[in-house]
This record gives structure tokens, C-alpha cells and sequence, in this order.
């Protein structure tokens, strides 16, 4: 005789898990679409340049004060430039680490952990 039909109780479980991975892709497709829409800001020079990306790491706008522009320090507003698109990349990175995060927690994931898409 069967007892208490153990057996289905795997089924239920796998079904169940099944439905959380589905749950799981949907969530990390709207992450991944929404993270075109998040917007971070880095700057250098105390703000005299700052650069907009998304929080993919797409640069989306430059904005250079007037003040800085002068023949003779050409290079140091190209470094200003390039830090303050480096500083956006970096935030925009860790939003969006902030952002998985998020997902990872509202699905009971551990802290930390990598998935694979």
C-alpha cells in the first residue's frame, strides 16, 4: 500500500519551483528593462563636468562648464571628461548590483548570489 502519496509530494515541490524560475525570469526581464530607464550621474572637478548613464553603463549626457575650457589645460578637461564618465560607469554599476539586490531579496535568494542570466 502507498502511504499518504509521498511520491506527489516531489512533483508538487518541482512544480513549485518551476513557477518561482518563471516568476524569477520575469522579474529579471523587467529589471533588465528598467535599468535602461535608471539614471545615475557622475562627476569630477567638483561638478564642473558631469556625465549621465544609464544604469547599464550607457553614457546618455555630458555636460562641461564654460569655465574650464581653456587652450592651455586641453588635457586636464580631457581627464575631467573621462572621470566623469568613469564616476557614472562605476555608480551606474552599483545601481544596478543595488537593483538585483532588490529582485534577489524579494525571491528569497541568498545575498550575493550570481544568477545566470
Amino acid at each position: 500500500m502507498l502511504k499518504g502519496m509521498g511520491g506527489l509530494g516531489g512533483l508538487g515541490d518541482m512544480a513549485k519551483m518551476m513557477k518561482a524560475a518563471q516568476e524569477m525570469q520575469a522579474k529579471m526581464a523587467q529589471l533588465q528593462e528598467d535599468m535602461e530607464s535608471i539614471t545615475v550621474e557622475g562627476q569630477s572637478g567638483a561638478g564642473l563636468v558631469r556625465a549621465t548613464a544609464t544604469a547599464k553603463g550607457v553614457l546618455t549626457g555630458l555636460s562641461i562648464d564654460p569655465s574650464i575650457f581653456n587652450a592651455d589645460d586641453r588635457e586636464v578637461v580631457e581627464d575631467l571628461i573621462l572621470a566623469a564618465i568613469k564616476d557614472a560607469q562605476s555608480r551606474a554599476s552599483e545601481r544596478a548590483q543595488q537593483e538585483m539586490a532588490k529582485l534577489t531579496e524579494g525571491l528569497g535568494l541568498p545575498p550575493g548570489m550570481k544568477l545566470p542570466f
